[in-house]
């Protein structure tokens, strides 16, 4: 757990926009994506690119996570998308639209291909139906894939369905990433949420995601960061409960029955309550 790092907030930056870029260094983002893909005009996408390999270069956006989302494959911008990006050595490479286990050997051999760095991992974007129902062997297709991105807006629009309060069209969907995800043992970032003056309906899916067991959520708007830093963090009472309720395990030990506030403690609540104080700890080393 040592190496946890916080993905609460993972936003979405248009590469091709230099204000944007220079604004994230700023932005209390656990992860910044730098987009060539949807945010990017097509004649804008060689320019967007360059711009991304600068950005991930230049050191000037502290511990932030940094990712570089390429074109998807099969398009004309892909390979070289691929290629600046490995050259960048971004922390992440995050790809469209994959929808099969060999989609992703090829992107790795891909990578090494283009000398990608052994610390840039792969992220897949997890958002049609046949990619939901392959979860499991795209999570377990490479050692080098460590995450999922939810493609949620996709997703509905693969459907047929509406994006409507509680997300009841893409629930399975959602649960079929989340079960690849923590049987392969990779990161899961929630999609996106896309009426940003909606504030009250953002928090209330941030902490739906945080519920269902998301590590953080995707972005589109600097004012969602701190909204979602703040659901996808332990709160204080359950760091404190945390505490207590390793305390007790620790004291009662060959006691028999352990008990935390009048509630059975077992060795699969100390393993929770562990995971709770260990990315409260990450958290706080962000500012520390």
């Amino acid at each position: 757990m040592s190496e946890f790092k916080p993905l609460r907030s993972v936003l979405y930056m248009p590469s091709s926009n230099e204000r944007a870029l220079e604004k994230a260094k700023t932005l209390p983002a656990d992860a910044i994506i730098f987009d060539l893909e949807d945010a990017v005009a097509p004649d804008a996408k060689p320019a967007a690119r360059e711009a991304a390999a600068a950005a991930v270069r230049s050191g000037e956006y502290g511990t932030r996570h940094l990712v570089i989302r390429v074109n998807g494959i099969g398009t004309e911008w892909h390979d070289d998308d691929i290629k600046a990006a490995a050259a960048a050595g971004p922390d992440v490479v995050l790809v469209p639209k994959v929808n099969s286990a060999d989609e992703v050997r090829r992107l790795v051999a891909a990578l090494e291909a283009a000398g990608a760095p052994a610390r840039t991992t792969l992220w897949a974007m997890v958002e049609t139906p046949v990619g939901m129902l392959n979860a499991l062997s795209i999570a377990t297709a490479s050692e080098r894939l460590t995450g999922f991105v939810m493609g949620t807006n996709d997703l509905v629009k693969e459907l047929y369905a509406e994006h409507v309060p509680g997300r009841q069209p893409v629930l399975t969907g959602l649960g079929l990433a989340l079960l690849a995800a923590r049987a392969a043992g990779i990161v899961i970032i929630d999609g996106v949420y896309n009426d940003v003056k909606n504030i009250d309906g953002f928090l209330a899916e941030c902490e739906q995601g945080r519920q269902m067991g998301f590590d953080g959520k995707t972005l589109i708007h600097p004012g969602q960061v701190e909204g979602a830093n703040t659901a996808f963090a332990p709160s204080a009472q359950a760091v404190e409960d945390a505490r207590g309720l390793i305390q007790a395990w620790e004291d009662g030990k060959g006691s028999g029955v352990v008990t935390y506030n009048g509630k059975m403690v077992e060795s699969l609540h100390v393993e929770s309550a562990e995971r709770t104080l260990s990315i409260d700890a990450a958290i706080q080393a962000l500012s520390a």
